[in-house]
C-alpha cells in the first residue's frame, strides 16, 4: 500500500510514520514543509520510506506528491489553539482555503481514503456536559478549533459530491517521544521536560481545568485501527472521538508528574485564558464499539515512559 502523510514531521506524523514503516508491503510518502524538518526522521533510517519537501499553500503541486497513492493522512495545521484568535483571517485562508485545494487533489488523483486529525480538544467548544460525544453540537471558540470542525465538514462535502472516502479522528491531548517540549502544544510532556531540568512551570488559571491525556503510542495504535476501518457504514459513523475516556485536571497531572520523576515542581500560576475551556474529556465509546476497547497505559505509567525518553533524547 503506498501511504502519503502530509506533516510528517510533526509529532503526531513522526510516531506514526515510526509505527507504519514497520508493515509489509506498505511505501510511505512523508510531506512537509522544509526538509530540515525530517532530520529526526532520517536518523531513524526507516524501510521503503520517500521524503517530498512541500509547504500546505495555494500553488503547491497536491497532484504530483498524491500521484499513485492509496491511502493520504492530513495531519497539517499552521496554528495552535491559544494564538489562533489573534489572525483568524490569516489562519483560516491558510487551512481551510488550502485543506479544499487539497480535497480537489484527492478527488483527481483517486485516494482510496483520507484520514483527517481534528482535534477532540476544541471542536466542541465550552459544553457543559462531559465526557464529550462525537454527535454534540460543536461551538469551538478558538479558531484553530474552527478550522478543524470547517474541514472534517468540508470533507463530509467532498464525499457526498465526489465520492471520497474518509475518517476523521478528533483526538484529545496525545503526549510522548518526539513531542516538541516548547510549551505551546502538550502539557504533559512539557511539564516532565521543565520538570526534568528544574525549570519553572507556568500553568494558566488554578490549574482546574480538566482534559483528557492519552500517550501517543497508544493514539497511533489507535489511529491506524481507525484507518483500517473495514465497516462502511454511515456518515455519521466515519467520524471518532480518540482520548483515554477520562479526565485530568492540570493539578491532578502535576501530582503525576512530580511522583513519576519523584521531585518537587516549580509552579508559577498565571491569569486564565479565554481560549481554554474549563472541562474537556471525550466518550470513546463509538471507538471501542467497532475496534474493542481502547487499549492505552495510564497516565503516570506514559509520564514515566516520557521522561524516559527525554533523559536519553537530551542528555539529562
Amino acid at each position: 500500500m503506498n501511504i502519503a502523510i502530509f506533516g510528517a514531521a510533526g509529532f503526531i506524523g513522526t510516531n506514526l510514520a515510526i509505527q507504519l514503516s514497520g508493515v509489509p508491503k506498505t511505501n510511505l510518502t512523508l510531506v512537509d514543509g522544509e526538509m530540515g524538518y525530517f532530520d529526526t526522521l532520517k536518523s531513524l533510517n526507516l524501510p521503503n520510506t520517500k521524503f517530498v519537501e512541500a509547504k500546505f499553500l495555494e500553488g503547491t503541486d497536491f497532484d504530483q506528491i498524491l500521484k499513485n497513492q492509496d491511502l493520504v493522512f492530513h495531519l497539517v495545521s499552521t496554528t495552535v489553539p491559544s494564538t489562533s484568535n489573534l489572525h483568524i483571517y490569516d489562519e483560516l485562508r491558510a487551512n481551510v482555503n488550502v485543506s479544499a485545494l487539497f480535497l480537489n487533489a484527492c478527488v483527481r488523483s483517486k485516494i482510496k481514503r483520507l484520514v483527517f486529525i481534528s482535534s477532540g480538544g476544541t471542536v466542541y467548544g465550552k459544553i457543559d456536559k462531559c465526557p464529550l460525544q462525537e454527535d454534540m453540537p460543536t461551538y469551538p471558540i478558538s479558531s484553530y478549533g474552527l478550522q478543524k470542525i470547517t474541514i472534517e465538514k468540508l470533507i463530509y462535502l467532498y464525499s457526498y459530491m465526489h465520492g471520497l472516502d474518509y475518517r476523521i479522528v478528533r483526538l484529545s491531548n496525545p503526549y510522548g517521544p518526539y513531542q516538541r517540549p516548547n510549551g505551546v502544544l502538550g502539557a504533559a510532556s512539557t511539564f516532565v521536560y521543565k520538570a526534568l531540568k528544574g525549570e519553572d512551570i507556568t500553568v494558566y488559571g488554578d490549574g482546574s481545568v480538566v482534559r483528557d491525556f492519552i500517550y501517543i503510542d497508544d493514539a497511533i495504535k489507535a489511529l491506524i485501527n481507525v484507518a483500517n476501518d473495514k465497516n462502511d457504514g454511515e456518515d455519521c459513523l466515519k467520524t471518532f472521538n480518540l482520548g483515554s475516556g477520562k479526565g485530568t485536571s492540570i493539578k491532578e497531572l502535576l501530582n503525576l508528574v512530580s511522583d513519576a520523576l519523584d521531585v518537587k515542581l516549580k509552579i508559577n500560576y498565571t491569569p486564565s485564558r479565554p481560549v481554554d475551556v474549563p472541562e474537556n474529556y471525550l466518550d470513546i465509546s463509538r471507538y471501542e464499539s467497532v475496534f474493542g476497547t481502547l487499549e492505552h497505559r495510564s497516565l503516570i505509567e506514559g509520564l514515566k515512559a516520557t521522561a524516559v525518553f527525554m533523559k536519553k533524547q537530551y542528555g539529562f
